[in-house]
């Protein structure tokens, strides 16, 4: 470890040559797009054995995240300490109310005057790590402002540990712990500093977003659509977004409907701010109050849809027509009523346009997606609240675990009512008090918690489809005002529920889809004075649905699962709100994603009549990346489907294809739509346009995308297009002959023509050359996640057979490859970190990538120094000119997939080599040491536990 550290240490201070364990390495942390201050503390909490933080200024909004780790650490009893101060009176005493539930932190207060300080210290088994510099503990400072700390880590021998100790025991020396009496002694004096503030007052002006939205928005008017639909996250304004848009159009008469009677006010009062004028042009056309003659009426769908009601308006009586949660517009009342008025112009706003029941809202507003926010983007801009989301495992006793089937008995039970009372309290919220929306799965479970929730101190009210109207109000009223803690329901709140006080929800149910999962986190998203975030509570339990969470959290439509579980285990924020899983609530989850399959025909079917609606047509394999759906690579992958017209004659499209044609789309997806090498592409596209293309038009291209050009690269993109590499045993058969066995392009060293039966199908059938060109697109587009000028592209994945083509090697030799092979000058190693069964290769040989930048890696057996393949690599070695270049691929698990994540290229330490015994066979053992160190992101996928 001396060593070691040593070396981080010359690497980062003295010469940068020196190979050095990067975790180890002084750093600067700061604030960036992919990496902030929170991910470095974080990691260093999970892995060290106990902590001291020095830490002035604290606020409520960054200790959430922190509770979540620091409840998994209290788990394995490590423990914490905390040292802060009054000063400036920035902590409020909610901080410290806070700071006393988390049971594995000690906090001390500081009698110091002036304390400023930053520190963070942990302590690892044979080293500490030191963070200190200008960061607090607040949500802005671990995530976004501009920030920097050095990170600096030692031995116990080393000065710096002693000299922080030191330091660290004085403060301790002259601090006291922190307890209730003093907390509530510091409520009563304290004062919140006061905050600079220029705001005034002004007439309601659309933001950013939403002026983007208009300007989409009159280009449709201008070009003489009729209707138009607009996608806006709960939260965003997309009721003022509706009025902007009518003061722009300045109708003679406007209607607009929804399907409550509290919404139709509140939207009536958002248009009056909004256009202004006489209020009693204004009126409500509901059960109670109908007037037909006002210029502007705000009408509930029940009412409208009445035949005497509707009868009262000429078809074309209104210019202007909004439809709100225009998702609902493919209802029957809603189709009789846009069935019999005729506007102008119909707009339909929604946040959930993705129905469940897969009714096509898009058709019925003519396929005019007008703009989108969703609530990705509404976060990063800051029109929503940001939130705190964690999930933590659901309540086990006994060996009970819930799941789908759980018994209300003890769903109710008064020990699971305690242990969710404890999380709530323990992750808190924003405020003077809690008002939580709680989502359950029955409504005998809502009614039956709401009781136990009252014994137990907690003021809460279960609502129901069952309650009227009136007592909805009445209760939501009562919520408003304080008088209730929490409303307790199933599915009543998904939608056009406007509630902005929420700052708790609380999810006590299955993931029954990731549009029921954003109605429900939007909730609570409206911004809401004295509310700086919104906590949510999912209680995760054995459910099957559990893979939906991150999807939904992401907004991930890829179908790609390796992604999901990357997104999972990295959990990254969106901007300033952050998403946090417990240790057993991330296990459960990614068990539940091991036994789902998001890519079956079921799924895709989905997706693709989702898309086809959204576009009005059978959607090319092309449309699935432009329009950020299931990633086109789920198709290609899939083993079930030779080529996308496979797919497109499973959903009943009508595709003329001979059997030579699909030979060829069977290749070009199988080998060239991953877009991992532009060559064969930019090729085959230049002879799509013209019918012949020299090698010096390719070479200029190749070299207009950045694209490495030498021998070896252009002699085997030309053996991929003449199916020379493919020509290997496949089952019965060859790949070559898979894939049609006669050359795609013909060739005379200086000009390249496709063969005359691709040249003519491409001529004659419309379906071929749709579908082939579609295949090069796509391959392009996806060309943009590689780096042409090198072999492979740090941390992307790729299979055995796609290493073997980008080796330029002129054979598909993967079949026989297994862990490793040694060819003339490069050598791709393969390893697989987790092993699935304790007698395969890669667990008895351990190979072993700990610390990011050394791997201890094994040769096959038997083996020795006088093996020809050890010599071969081991050529040069000892003089410090290794000829062999080795490039380093691993994956988690066998559950990953057959791809592995490319680490880069590997150098060996000679003085690492020796001769050794494993499993009872020899074997040569040696030190690999990565070129480019482990990035913190790729140590997580890989090695996260």
């Amino acid at each position: 470890m001396e060593m070691t550290l040593q070396n981080a240490v010359l690497n980062s201070l003295v010469n940068q040559t020196y190979e050095a364990n990067q975790a180890l390495s002084p750093k600067l942390i700061t604030n960036q797009r992919k990496d902030n201050v929170w991910n470095n503390l974080r990691n260093e909490l999970r892995e060290c054995t106990n902590f001291f933080w020095a830490v002035a200024f604290i606020t409520v909004d960054m200790l959430t995240p922190i509770k979540v780790v620091l409840a998994d650490l209290e788990k394995k009893n490590i423990k914490g300490t905390l040292i802060t101060g009054t000063y400036l009176g920035f902590n409020s005493p909610q901080v410290y109310r806070e700071l006393m539930k988390i049971p594995n932190l000690e906090v001390y207060l500081t009698q110091e005057d002036g304390f400023h300080a930053k520190g963070f210290w942990f302590d690892h088994e044979d080293y500490q790590t030191l963070f200190v510099g200008s960061a607090n503990l607040t949500r802005n400072a671990l995530l976004k402002n501009q920030e920097l700390l050095l990170r600096v880590s030692s031995l116990n021998a080393g000065a710096l540990v002693n000299e922080t100790k030191l330091i660290f025991d004085e403060l301790i020396a002259k601090s006291e712990p922190l307890n209730q009496e003093w907390i509530e002694a510091y409520a009563k004096t304290w004062q919140a500093p006061k905050a600079k503030s220029n705001y005034k007052q002004t007439e309601i002006k659309p933001n950013q977003m939403q002026k983007a939205a208009l300007k989409e928005l009159d280009y449709l008017v201008k070009n003489n659509a009729k209707k138009a639909l607009i996608v806006s996250a709960t939260g965003t304004g997309k009721t003022y977004l509706g009025a902007f848009a009518v003061k722009n159009y300045a109708p003679q008469r406007f209607l607009f409907v929804v399907h409550r009677q509290q919404i139709a006010k509140a939207a009536l009062e958002s248009f009056y701010r909004v256009l202004g004028g006489n209020r009693s042009d204004y009126q409500l056309l509901s059960g109670t109050q109908k007037n037909f003659e006002a210029k502007y009426t705000f009408a509930t769908i029940q009412t409208l849809s009445q035949d005497d009601v509707l009868q009262k308006y000429q078809a074309d009586a209104f210019d202007y027509i909004i439809i709100d949660e225009a998702h609902r517009s493919a209802a029957k009342s809603y189709q009789k009523v846009m069935g019999y008025l005729t506007p102008k112009f119909y707009l339909g706003l929604t946040a959930t346009p993705e129905r469940t029941d897969e009714q096509d809202v898009y058709q019925i507003f003519d396929y005019n997606l007008a703009y989108e926010i969703r609530l990705k983007e509404a976060l990063e801009n800051q029109m929503l609240s940001p939130f705190h989301y964690i999930g933590v495992q659901d309540y086990e006793e006994d060996g009970i675990v819930i799941d789908e089937t759980t018994n209300l008995r003890y769903l109710t039970s008064k020990t699971r009512v305690e242990y969710i009372l404890k999380q709530l309290d323990y992750y808190g919220y924003s405020g003077s008090h809690a008002s939580g929306l709680v989502f359950c799965s029955r409504q005998d479970e809502a009614k039956k918690l709401a009781q136990e929730f009252n014994q137990q101190g907690y003021l809460a009210q279960a609502l129901t489809n069952e309650d009227s109207q009136s007592y909805r109000q009445k209760t939501v009223a009562a919520f408003e005002k304080g008088e209730l803690n929490y409303i307790i329901t199933v599915d009543l709140f998904n939608e056009g529920i406007d509630i902005p006080c929420v700052n708790q929800v609380i999810l006590l149910r299955n993931t029954q889809s990731s549009i029921i999962f954003t109605q429900q986190l939007g909730r609570g998203l409206r911004k809401f004075k004295g509310k700086e975030f919104l906590t949510v509570i999912d209680f995760i339990g054995n459910y099957q649905n559990n893979y939906l969470i991150p999807i939904a959290l992401s907004g991930d439509n890829s179908r790609d699962k390796d992604q999901v579980k990357n997104q999972l285990l990295l959990a990254k924020e969106i901007d300033v709100s952050t998403i946090n899983f417990t240790e057993i609530a991330t296990k459960k989850i990614l068990t539940s994603l091991e036994q789902t399959k998001l890519d079956s025909m079921l799924e895709l079917k989905r997706s693709y009549k989702e898309l086809s609606q959204k576009i009005g047509r059978p959607p090319l394999l092309l449309d699935f990346l432009k329009y950020n759906s299931t990633n086109s690579e789920v198709f290609i992958k899939n083993n079930n489907l030779k080529h996308y017209g496979d797919f497109l004659q499973k959903m009943g499209v009508e595709i003329k294809l001979s059997d030579y044609e699909q030979a060829i789309l069977h290749f070009l997806t199988k080998e060239l739509a991953n877009g991992m090498r532009i060559h064969e592409l930019l090729l085959l596209e230049m002879l799509c346009q013209k019918e012949i293309v020299s090698k010096e038009e390719w070479m200029k291209q190749l070299e207009i995308h950045n694209a490495v050009v030498n021998d070896a690269v252009i002699q085997s993109s030309q053996g991929i297009l003449d199916l020379s590499f493919f020509d290997v045993k496949a089952g019965k058969t060859t790949k070559a002959i898979q894939y049609g066995q006669v050359a795609l392009v013909e060739d005379n060293l200086l000009e390249y023509r496709l063969n005359s039966r691709i040249k003519a199908a491409l001529k004659e059938n419309e379906d071929f050359a749709k579908l082939f060109k579609d295949v090069l697109q796509v391959g392009k587009r996806l060309n943009r996640n590689y780096d042409n000028q090198t072999q492979f592209t740090l941390y992307q994945r790729y299979s055995r057979k796609d290493v073997c083509r980008l080796l330029n090697w002129p054979k598909d030799v993967s079949a026989p490859m297994y862990g490793y092979r040694v060819d003339k000058d490069e050598c791709p190693i393969f390893i697989t970190y987790q092993k699935d069964d304790d007698k395969k290769r890669n667990a008895l040989y351990q190979n072993d990538l700990h610390n990011g930048t050394s791997l201890r890696w094994y040769t096959r057996s038997p083996r020795s120094l006088e093996s020809d393949e050890v010599k071969r690599l081991l050529a040069g070695v000892d003089e410090g000119k290794q000829k062999m270049k080795i490039h380093v691929f691993v994956k988690r698990s066998d559950a990953y997939g057959k791809e592995f994540y490319y680490l880069g290229q590997a150098k060996i330490d000679g003085t690492s080599v020796a001769e050794e015994i494993l499993a009872n066979k020899k074997t040569v053992g040696m030190d690999l040491k990565l070129t480019t160190p482990l990035s913190a992101e790729m140590r997580q996928v890989l090695f996260l536990d």
